[in-house]
């Protein structure tokens, strides 16, 4: 009994004692962490009440009222109208459309040119995979702003509008840029609306049903083929229907430049090949270690099985191969897009150079560059989560497969 009382006094004791004690590992983290949670915030703290009083010290009003207000600059045409009555909302929106531009043009140019040097480097031609080796040690062993201003000199070397250079009827390239005729339509926009949204909704059906075709019959559907005559049929009928006007304008030279027709600036190409050729270099090496980390067993029984080298790449290595590459090019992808604010060198107006120009005249640093990093956070976790959205579709049914 004595027994028993003692065992009851101990659980008591025990339920009594306090949950947190120094003696305990977890009271000590839970203390450390929130001792360095308040002096994180007694420094932000400190850091705001020292940034207000500099700001009343200079006479510099807090807030967001300037963007409302006309900018007074001027920035070269943009795929929107823009003048210097504008507000400063309307030119960070430029901006952004201009490094939104470029940066996907690049992330599209860097694909499609990284792994075509990740597959060269991997070629017995001697020839070919040293060429594509040497292109990967230049590019990727010197500054990209660099080679931005290389290329940039290699444009101004180009002859003035009068003596631009005549490539093509209607194409013109000068200092200034490439000049290209470009397609006016007058109407018929509804119905040409209709079939691509209609040719949009048909891709997926069809490539549906052939993957269902060739679960069940071992041979699926020609869906290039049957893609390709989609498009012509919806095509002839919008056309048939709605009858569109469609004229080709084609760049004049008036005074002292072109006009008419469509038009890639100088700083633009400048941007898009420095972006997208030093990207593709790092590209090129991460295809070519997904290429090397399949095992040579699926080549040769790709050989066995007849395929050629050109199928055993597209259907039985590169499927492999992407779950070891798309990782680390979402990592470029995102290094392209931030790299991209090197355009202020140029003179691309990009967000970077219109939000320079706008904290210099305003003098609300604080806020114009807050809006720019929000911009930039906001586009680089869209293209992350985009990026990771297709690695787990990549890699989904090779576990299932596993499982199975």
């Amino acid at each position: 009994m004595s027994v028993l009382c003692a065992d009851d006094a101990a659980a008591t004791r025990t339920l009594l004692r306090p949950r947190l004690s120094w003696s305990k590992p977890r009271t000590r983290a839970i203390f450390l962490q929130l001792m360095v949670v308040a002096v994180a915030c007694a420094i932000m703290t400190m850091v705001a009440i020292q940034t207000a009083a500099n700001l009343r010290q200079r006479g510099i009003a807090s807030g967001f009222d300037f963007l409302s207000r006309a900018t007074g600059f001027e920035i070269s045409a943009g795929p929107l109208s823009y003048s210097s009555r504008d507000t400063y909302i309307r030119a960070l929106e430029l901006g952004l459309l201009n490094t939104l531009r470029v940066a996907l043009l690049g992330i599209l140019l860097a694909t499609g040119l990284g792994l075509l040097i990740g597959i060269t480097r991997l070629s017995n031609i001697w020839v070919i995979s040293t060429m594509s080796r040497a292109y990967v040690e230049i590019l990727r062993n010197t500054p990209l702003l660099l080679q931005l201003l290389f290329w940039y000199s290699l444009s101004q070397a180009l002859p003035g509008p009068h003596a631009a250079l005549h490539l093509f009827p209607g194409v013109f390239l000068c200092l200034r840029g490439l000049f290209l005729p470009s397609l006016v339509w007058h109407e018929g926009y509804l119905g040409l609306s209709g079939a691509l949204l209609a040719f949009a909704i048909l891709i997926p059906l069809v490539r549906t049903r052939s993957r269902q075709r060739r679960e069940r019959k071992g041979r699926g559907l020609p869906t290039t083929l049957l893609l390709a005559g989609a498009a012509v049929v919806l095509l002839s009928a919008a056309i048939a229907i709605d009858r569109p006007g469609l004229t080709i304008e084609r760049p004049v030279l008036i005074g002292f430049d072109f006009h008419g027709g469509m038009s890639i600036s100088s700083e633009f190409a400048t941007l898009l090949i420095g972006l997208s050729t030093y990207t593709a270099a790092f590209i090129g090496e991460i295809v070519r270690g997904g290429f090397l980390a399949v095992d040579k067993g699926q080549t040769e029984a790709a050989a066995v099985l007849g395929l050629s080298r050109r199928k055993a790449l597209r259907l039985v290595v590169l499927p492999q191969a992407l779950r070891v590459i798309i990782p680390p090019t979402t990592s470029q992808f995102l290094n392209l897009f931030k790299n991209s604010s090197l355009a202020v060198a140029i003179g691309y107006p990009d967000l970077i150079s219109i939000t320079s120009a706008t904290l210099n005249q305003t003098g609300q640093a604080i806020e114009a560059i807050t809006l720019a990093m929000i911009f930039y956070l906001a586009i680089s976790l869209t293209i992350s989560l985009i990026m990771n959205f297709y690695n787990t579709a990549i890699v989904s049914p090779e576990r299932g497969g596993h499982n199975s």
